[in-house]
């Protein structure tokens, strides 16, 4: 399964475009843009086991950096402070990880 099987790829093209300067990635933005936010939480878990690429059932930093890589191959990584960002918006618990419920609330 790739991220053009649950989201529209005019979309992820318009959202990469959208953050394609360093330091300008937002994450709720990206999320309206790309089309995550109309999605049922079913279809949400679906990205995130594509985004959890060790597949221990959270997205740590690492992964978060080649974030936007999972929706297009030549997009940039996010930067330390993009990640740290994200990571901070998304880890409920202290833990340094993302659940897939954070990612729902996200979206």
């Amino acid at each position: 399964m790739t991220m053009t099987d649950l989201l529209a790829a005019s979309d992820i093209s318009t959202a990469i475009n959208a953050c394609k300067a360093k330091d300008s990635f937002s994450l709720k933005t990206f999320f309206a843009t790309v089309g995550l936010s109309k999605k049922s939480p079913p279809e949400i878990e679906k990205v995130f086991k594509m985004l959890d690429q060790d597949k221990s059932g959270f997205i740590e930093q690492d992964e978060l950096q080649l974030f936007l890589q999972k929706f297009s191959k030549g997009a940039r990584a996010l930067t330390a402070a993009e990640t740290k960002a994200f990571l901070m918006a998304g880890d409920m618990d202290g833990d340094g990880k993302i659940e897939f419920s954070a990612l729902v609330n996200a979206s």
